[in-house]
């Protein structure tokens, strides 16, 4: 059974939380005494159909999978900031053995809070500061973006595609890049167009996001924001787009080619097994396609069958490690080479990567 908490709500309960800290340093011994509490701050609502979406059909897979032994409790609507460390200390104050962050923006708050409660274990998502008591855990979304950067690239007629940007960290950039590389080995001179929102999660602003790109002439569209208002835009439109997170294809039965699925499922049950059987220790992993962590949804009415095939011969490199999206040769979008032929960019320069590729314009 799940608590489902309002950040207003939690908010609310911060004021005496001074006096509750030491409950939550000595959180292991309440929760040898009954179920696992474990607790789960999102930055959007639930009902996003996306990103959040995704991590709350984990979170309820973990209880439907370890039942009685745990008890989790998540928090949604939560801004990247000064609310989000009140948030997470209260989920630590509140019985919870187990936190889950699952924003970038979360990283510096989950550290600053797992320092004070050290005999609690925090995972952030997508981050990369750790410590004894904090994991960290990120997908390799931009495997998947690769995949439909193929598919673009068949379909598109404009060569033109339309890229509704959140906020510009390596992670965005770096699917910006693996889509548009992708995209360029089927059409030398495919360009993709980004429109920056700054939010992972506001309808209107990608909705207008879109328009915009579509009038610039792009007949496809993807999207690293985490609301189905693009594809919505591109059924409309009577062009094509990607779902986000999550399949889609509800919102945009013609216009959704495919999307880029995340599996949280089995990570936060065997994260929660281990917490539960004293196996838990901290770590960095970056799983994709291999492990199951990201997935292709089905392909929709707009896929050839040029693409489809394309597709799966990309994915199947991929997983077999035959072939990486950031193999060289790549030049930036200044003409400048950035990986020689021959040479694979290393997990430690994606991560830090805050330069376009060739055929970006953003």
């Amino acid at each position: 059974m799940a608590n489902i908490i309002t950040r207003r709500g939690f908010l609310a309960g911060t004021a005496g939380i001074g006096a509750g800290l030491s409950l939550g340093v000595n959180g292991a011994l309440a929760q040898a005494q009954g179920p696992l509490g474990v607790g789960f701050i999102y930055v959007g609502p639930v009902g996003d159909h996306g990103w959040s979406f995704t991590h709350d059909v984990g979170r309820k897979h973990l209880e439907q999978t370890l039942g009685a032994k745990v008890k989790t409790t998540f928090v949604e609507n939560v801004a990247e900031g000064p609310d989000a460390e009140r948030v997470i200390r209260q989920l630590a104050t509140s019985g919870n053995g187990l936190i889950f962050t699952t924003s970038f923006g979360f990283m510096n708050p989950t550290e600053r809070v797992a320092r004070q409660f050290p005999n609690l274990k925090f995972e952030h998502a997508t981050g990369y500061k750790s410590a004894p008591n904090l994991a960290t855990y990120n997908a390799r979304f931009y495997e998947g973006r690769a995949v439909i950067g193929t598919i673009a690239g068949h379909v598109s007629k404009s060569g033109i595609a339309g890229y509704v940007g959140s906020v510009p960290i390596p992670e965005v950039v770096m699917g910006i890049n693996a889509f548009t590389l992708a995209a360029r080995k089927v059409n030398p001179n495919f360009t993709t167009r980004v429109v920056w929102v700054n939010s992972w999660y506001d309808p209107g602003k990608e909705a207008d996001a879109a328009k915009a790109l579509l009038d610039q002439r792009a007949d496809v569209l993807s999207q690293h924001t985490d609301s189905p208002a693009p594809l919505q835009q591109a059924e409309a439109r009577g062009a094509f787009g990607f779902g986000q997170a999550n399949d889609m294809k509800a919102f945009a039965p013609k216009a959704q080619l495919t999307a880029i699925v995340d599996d949280w499922a089995d990570y936060y049950v065997s994260r929660a097994q281990a917490a539960l059987d004293g196996s838990w220790k901290t770590h960095s992993v970056w799983y994709g396609m291999k492990e199951g962590m990201v997935k292709i949804a089905p392909y929709g009415p707009g896929v050839t069958d040029a693409a489809r095939a394309a597709a799966e011969q990309v994915k199947a490199d991929i997983i077999s490690g035959k072939s990486h999206p950031f193999m060289g040769p790549i030049k930036d979008n200044k003409g400048v080479e950035r990986v020689p032929a021959g040479k694979t960019l290393t997990d430690e320069e994606l991560n830090k990567m805050d330069w376009y590729v060739e055929g970006v314009q953003a």
